[in-house]
């Protein structure tokens, strides 16, 4: 790095102030906010450069899979924990249910340096991995700061940049943080979806056998794709259910022409209601039609949407694989995984919609059902990955119901 870019951080930046001189021209990797605070490590993964909103991630393992789940697309991920690359990547893991969905998150922050793997699964290196997928990662950062920084501000917008020979424009990085679309707006589950409709094959994973078979029996159960992740599809099969997955953009006699037991309403990237422009007519049709449908994530916040409820941007969100839900229907507390920007808006529910899960951190609704039709919907990831098994129970409850109706 030049002198000139170092006086010029030296200015702008007071998160460089413990660096020394020689920390700062070794640097290849840089972390940009909008508000021109710089953040300087070593790059990995991808090289050139990303923009997207800012999040962090606390899950302690699972790290190809949350890079990998396509409702973290247009975001960069700041892992809190540690210890980076250890388990490898496998494809085995992938969460990406087709080619267009591998499209996901866009960055990655860490503190220590990605290590070499240490897993009897692991197929190649983590940062091997990042490169084919195109995600460019710094690590050497203060996660810390940037943790505060987040639930004290929210999620800002950011541009990260990986040059080998160290030759970043930051004043250009500046600029990409403050020109980049917040998430607030954005439709982004056409970028992460499959072109066709298709039946899914695969069940739960079991060592030694790997992914066992899909059942050929079974209710029928159509998955509206807005990226979903595969072990949803999984978790489904494993449940019991043929799973036959449809994009998201089709249409609601387009849904029930194929004449499904039960719909899924997936997870996925982006405002909810800006997605909605387009699938709420679907959700709603399938609703009205009498049709049992679960909604999971982003899924979840589209069916509020649909029966005439709100969502709003939350500040921090919630991304991590340690998340404390009350099922409020048991009284149990479930520790699950959960990725989400946005929340529906429990008081705008209308009266037929009942709470069933609510957020033990911050109070925010994580589930509700219908009393008038065969709705339920959680806002956490019932189907982990990464992530405890507490909430498996979600789809042994859907396909169940369907198997007995």
């Amino acid at each position: 790095m030049s002198e000139t870019i170092e006086n010029q951080v030296r200015g702008k930046s007071r998160f460089l102030k413990d660096l020394s001189r020689a920390e700062i021209e070794a640097a290849t990797g840089a972390v940009v906010l909008a508000d021109g605070s710089v953040f300087l490590g070593q790059g990995a993964g991808a090289t050139g450069t990303a923009t997207g909103e800012l999040c962090f991630n606390t899950a302690m393992t699972g790290h190809q899979e949350i890079l990998a789940d396509p409702s973290y697309a247009g975001q960069v991920v700041c892992f809190t924990f540690p210890h980076i690359g250890n388990v490898g990547a496998n494809q085995e893991d992938e969460e990406a249910a087709s080619d267009q969905a591998r499209r996901a998150a866009v960055g990655m922050v860490s503190r220590a340096k990605i290590t070499p793997p240490a897993s009897w699964r692991a197929e190649q290196g983590f940062e091997e991995w990042l490169a084919s997928r195109g995600i460019v990662a710094v690590t050497g950062i203060d996660t810390r700061t940037l943790t505060r920084r987040i639930r004290e501000e929210g999620m800002p917008m950011v541009a990260i940049g990986h040059a080998r020979d160290g030759r970043l424009d930051l004043d250009k990085l500046v600029a990409l943080a403050k020109e980049a679309p917040t998430m607030e707006g954005r439709e982004l589950t056409r970028e992460v979806t499959g072109a066709a409709a298709g039946g899914w094959q695969s069940a739960d994973w079991k060592w030694p056998e790997g992914y066992a078979e899909g059942p050929k029996s079974g209710p029928k159960v159509v998955v509206l794709d807005y990226g979903v992740k595969a072990n949803i599809l999984r978790r489904l099969a494993g449940a019991g259910a043929r799973v036959h997955v449809m994009p998201g953009s089709s249409s609601a006699e387009d849904v029930i022409r194929e004449k499904p037991d039960g719909v899924v309403v997936s997870n996925g990237p982006g405002d909810p209601a800006e997605t909605g422009k387009f699938a709420l007519a679907t959700i709603r049709g399938v609703i009205e039609a009498g049709i049992p449908v679960l909604g999971i994530c982003l899924g979840h916040q589209m069916i509020a949407l649909a029966i005439g409820a709100k969502t709003v941007k939350m500040t921090q969100g919630h991304h991590g694989a340690n998340h404390p839900v009350k099922n409020i229907e048991t009284g149990q507390v479930e520790i699950v995984s959960m990725n989400h920007g946005f929340a529906v808006d429990r008081d705008s529910l209308p009266d037929n919609a009942k709470e069933t899960h609510v957020s033990l951190f911050d109070g925010t609704n994580c589930g509700f059902m219908l009393t008038d039709k065969p709705v339920t919907s959680v806002q956490h990831h019932p189907e982990a990955s990464p992530g405890p098994q507490d909430s498996f129970a979600v789809f042994e409850k859907f396909v169940g119901s369907l198997a007995r109706g």
